[in-house]
């Protein structure tokens, strides 16, 4: 049994405190009995009456009927304030109700009548402790010490009440009474070592486990335990020294590792640390959990620019240690697929989520990743395959059916796309990210559906929720500005798109253009430049719109120029052609 002084006492073995009923209480001694007293006390009042009322209620109680069984037991109370037994059930039923400001006193006046009834002294053990009221429960074990004397837990439970209120003396010495009962344990070493170690007597707490090691010098977890004190006391010499002994008796034990490279991380030799880590993490008897969480030490080091390259490296190589130990463990590769993410090694982490998925298809967030990668690899076959397998276990993940969306959106396949970006939108109630860059999305479908309508709505939705959006500011405004409508409301959002990314050659064109369709052909003329000058890639709309522009700037012959430049770069269409050959602008 666990027997940590967290500063909260556990009676979990009156949770379901014994009542007529037949309602258990755990580890009740063989020889107590095993029902309530069901009598009603001698009184003046007529017994039989009183049993009545009590056999009543307890019917009652047994069919839930907790209000009517509270009543008769009152009743009882009325007739008879010293019975015992309905006092108790009567308390059992607030204590159900969560009341205990009812129940104590009513079990406080039971073992007043009764002080030698085990159930009600436990019960009421119970009732303080929900209450926190600490200082009332050294009366209380004392009292089931009393009346069962073999009975170490409930030595340790006063043990534990005291402890909390800082007794350790006191506590010190149930425990010497618990050794006189049943001999020495783990339990009581580690509880006298915990007191110890607050009053800071360390030798002390290092005694009890070095009397368990010349007793059992080959039980490692003892050599463990004592290697822990020292390790948290900053006896690293001491923790080393033990730790040494261990490896001489069982050199493979995986835990003698993990507490060497706590020594050396304490002595800051990070290199002799990670050795020891290595062999721990090589071990197949290590817990592969208790690996995760050492790893996830490493996580909040990756922020951290002067400590990053260091410790992503060596989190890549202990994740491919687990994952080559644990080849079979879907954690274990996903693990390592996220060391490669951080790593930017995409490709490889690709292959290592779908051994993930392969070994178990129920983690989402290794599909998530795994689609995520599909995405920026423009891979959207592979996005769409993944994504579609994704949903037919996760249907109701809505970043999944974004995804999905995306890829058929990419594909041009507006209608597929529309269905699974629905879907993303519907599902989603507190994303805002989610919900603006789905709206969004969905106007791009609608447009390219020409339901122009929808697709203002859809745009409008999604500036609702990110008004800073600058994707669909952009492109809600140059869909407006290629129908000419709403030019103001168009040119407002293209310049608060530039506002938000200067720099950006398509935002500078979308602006540009609607400038030229407003008129303003000498502003247009200045933001096509700028879209020019910063797009790297030779834009045959951009070269077309710069035509345009001139020719209406009345330089005909620049304006051919450069339409036959966006020909030149992949621009085919007849108004494109008659431009060219009439020289002039043609809508």
């Amino acid at each position: 049994m666990d027997r940590k002084l967290t500063g909260v006492i556990k009676f979990k073995r009156w949770a379901c405190a014994l009542s007529v009923a037949g309602s258990c209480l755990l580890a009740m001694p063989a020889h107590a009995q095993t029902t309530a007293p069901a009598q009603a006390s001698q009184t003046s009042i007529d017994s039989g009456a009183i049993q009545n009322l009590f056999f009543s209620a307890l019917r009652e109680k047994t069919v839930e009927n907790n209000a009517q069984a509270a009543e008769l037991f009152n009743k009882i109370l009325v007739l008879d304030p010293q019975n015992d037994a309905a006092l108790y059930e009567l308390a059992n039923i607030r204590r159900k109700e969560n009341k205990l400001a009812e129940a104590q006193p009513l079990l406080e006046k039971a073992v007043a009548v009764k002080p030698d009834n085990e159930w009600y002294w436990a019960s009421l053990a119970e009732i303080y402790e929900k209450g926190n009221k600490i200082d009332k429960l050294n009366n209380v074990f004392s009292q089931l010490i009393r009346l069962n004397p073999d009975r170490t837990d409930y030595y340790f439970d006063k043990a534990n009440a005291l402890v909390i209120q800082g007794q350790y003396d006191e506590a010190l010495k149930v425990y010497d009474q618990i050794e006189q009962i049943a001999g020495n344990s783990d339990d009581l070493i580690l509880a006298r070592q915990k007191i110890y170690l607050k009053q800071g007597k360390l030798d002390k707490a290092a005694a009890g486990l070095e009397q368990m090691i010349a007793a059992n010098s080959n039980q490692i977890k003892y050599y463990l335990l004592l290697a822990e004190i020292y390790t948290n006391n900053n006896a690293n010499d001491k923790a080393f020294k033990v730790l040494q002994q261990a490896k001489a008796i069982d050199p493979d034990n995986a835990l003698v590792h993990l507490g060497l490279a706590d020594v050396y991380k304490s002595k800051k030799d990070i290199d002799a640390s990670f050795a020891e880590l290595k062999i721990a993490f090589a071990n197949p008897n290590l817990n592969i959990d208790q690996k995760i969480r050492i790893m996830m030490g490493y996580f909040p080091k990756f922020s951290d620019p002067g400590a990053k390259t260091g410790a992503l490296a060596s989190a890549l190589q202990l994740s491919k240690i687990i994952v080559d130990t644990h080849p079979n463990e879907a954690k274990a590769q996903a693990l390592y697929g996220d060391m490669l993410v951080q790593s930017e090694k995409y490709t490889e982490a690709k292959a290592v989520y779908r051994k993930s998925v392969a070994l178990n298809g129920q983690i989402y967030e290794t599909r998530d990743q795994l689609v995520r990668l599909d995405l920026a690899d423009n891979d959207l076959e592979a996005a769409i395959r993944d994504g579609e397998d994704a949903l037919t276990f996760f249907p109701n993940q809505s970043w999944m059916n974004f995804f999905v969306g995306t890829a058929y959106l990419q594909k041009k396949e507006y209608k597929k796309a529309a269905t699974y970006l629905k879907n993303a939108v519907a599902l989603e109630f507190e994303d805002k990210n989610l919900l603006s860059q789905g709206f969004s999305q969905l106007g791009d479908c609608y447009h390219a559906m020409q339901d122009n309508k929808s697709s203002d709505n859809a745009y409008q939705k999604a500036l609702s929720y990110m008004p800073d959006n600058k994707y669909t500011l952009n492109n809600y405004a140059y869909y407006l500005s290629i129908r000419g409508e709403q030019l103001d409301k168009a040119a407002a959002m293209a310049k608060h798109a530039n506002e938000l990314e200067a720099g950006n050659a398509s935002f500078e064109d979308t602006y540009a253009w609607i400038l030229f369709k407003q008129k303003d052909y000498q502003n247009a003329k200045v933001w096509m430049e700028k879209a020019q000058a910063h797009n790297k890639n030779k834009s045959a709309v951009q070269a077309e719109h710069y035509g345009d522009i001139l020719f209406y700037l009345g330089d005909a012959d620049g304006a051919v120029q450069y339409w036959k430049k966006a020909k030149e770069y992949g621009a085919s269409s007849p108004v494109l052609d008659r431009k060219i050959n009439e020289k002039k602008y043609i809508e």
